[in-house]
């Protein structure tokens, strides 16, 4: 009964805080995942007040958390939609991979780690965080942006990666070399095919199958079915992230905008709840010894990522402030970074490489967050372009300000005609 009594102090005073802190952000319209993340720091190992009886049930929101943020992001689009934009954005992915895995590489054989450590370090440098980025494109209401579907496609490329990449890694960890991962890699690259493949061709079905006039139904069905999927893809060795996101978009129509009015409550809990539990497992004082070169390495991999984010959009056709947002909206990592740097720690390969990963996580999850709302207007700024607030016609001309519609219509600007709605 006592623990029982703790466990709810400490889980509701967690939620009351989150709601604090959510509040303070909203009212400097900032993203609140910083403070989530400092709350979780404050109060995890080595800090003010370590929390104990509810930790085991934060791990487990913070996974429904990570789910719920990629379910959510599939509802926005169509399984023609993905399928179009892997076959246009591939190249981008292949860039991505280059620009961004071998900092880490490179980083890990400077300080002498050796070639395993540089793979997984490469791991760690290379994968976006899924989660940080979902919330981010939500709270800045992005989600309707037309460079929206490129940030989309290289999120989904690196995680597909992920099939590839964790077996061999874990393979190479186990001293078993490469040949031994082939059987685990197959069953992986065959499960997210499967899936990808049902969400294409039977997408219908499933709606049909999930749809509900009852939302207490159609709530528990959606749920029921993601983590279902999402647990699967993960015995599978396939990113439940990845299983999420492709059950969102193998539902359409009114199933759709209906689950997603009713899980976004849900969504934005347990995705806090993830920001906390992050926090919570980092040692304060692991962080100063490899903080300089965790520094260094986020410093670098966040001009790759905008490099990177900018190239694509370029490539796609976007105005170069949508190409800026792009970039700066995938610099954040989180929790695949710490999962394989999770491995290497466990399998004892390098001490050192875990704090600094930590530390390397921490600074960019903090930072992506600002350089998703910054990276446009500071580059416009640097650059000297002046923003045309004059709305566009059908046919492309100006009407004066007066007449313009009022605020709450979207509209699109002479240099900005990327943003054009948002979810």
């Amino acid at each position: 009964m006592h623990d029982s009594a703790v466990f709810l102090i400490e889980f509701g005073a967690i939620i009351l805080g989150l709601g604090l802190l959510g509040r303070l952000a909203g009212r400097f319209s900032f993203s609140p995942i910083p403070l989530y993340l400092l709350a979780g720091l404050a109060f995890g190992k080595g800090g003010i007040y370590p929390l104990g009886t509810s930790e085991e049930f934060v791990a487990i929101g913070a996974e429904i958390g990570v789910v719920l943020l990629l379910l959510m992001l599939g509802l926005e689009y169509t399984a023609s939609d993905l399928v179009s934009n892997l076959k246009t954005q591939y190249p981008a992915g292949l860039v991505d991979a280059a620009l961004n895995a071998l900092p880490g590489a490179v980083m890990a054989l400077l300080l002498g780690w050796g070639p395993v450590a540089a793979v997984v370090l490469a791991g760690v440098t290379w994968i976006s965080s899924s989660g940080v980025i979902a919330k981010v494109l939500g709270d800045l209401g992005r989600l309707g942006n037309r460079e929206t579907p490129v940030i989309l496609s290289i999120l989904v490329l690196e995680d597909l990666s992920m099939a590839v990449y964790l077996p061999i890694v874990t393979a190479l960890l186990a001293g078993a070399g490469l040949a031994a991962g082939s059987l685990t890699l197959a069953i992986a690259l065959g499960v997210a095919g499967l899936v990808l493949l049902i969400a294409v061709r039977y997408g219908r079905h499933i709606s049909r199958f999930v749809s509900s006039d009852d939302s207490e139904k159609l709530l528990l069905v959606v749920l029921g079915l993601t983590l279902l999927v999402a647990g699967i893809a993960q015995q599978l060795q396939v990113s439940a992230a990845v299983g999420a996101f492709l059950v969102g978009i193998a539902l359409s129509g009114e199933v759709a905008e209906g689950a997603h009015h009713l899980l976004a409550p849900l969504r934005d809990l347990f995705a806090a709840v993830f920001f906390v539990f992050f926090g919570l497992h980092t040692d304060p004082s692991s962080i100063p010894p490899v903080l300089l070169p965790a520094l260094a390495l986020a410093v670098v991999t966040a001009l790759t990522k905008i490099a990177t984010g900018y190239w694509a959009a370029k490539r796609a056709g976007i105005s170069a402030r949508g190409r800026w947002r792009a970039g700066g909206t995938l610099v954040a990592r989180g929790e695949f970074s710490i999962v394989i740097a999770g491995l290497a720690v466990t399998a004892g390969i390098e001490p050192s490489l875990g704090p600094l990963a930590t530390a390397y996580v921490l600074i960019l999850v903090i930072l992506g967050p600002l350089t998703a709302r910054y990276t446009e207007p500071v580059a416009r700024r640097l650059t000297g372009r002046s923003r045309d607030t004059k709305p566009l016609l059908a046919d492309g001309g100006t009407i004066p300000l007066a007449a313009s519609a009022p605020e709450t219509t979207v509209r699109a600007t002479a240099d900005d005609q990327d943003a054009v709605g948002s979810a």
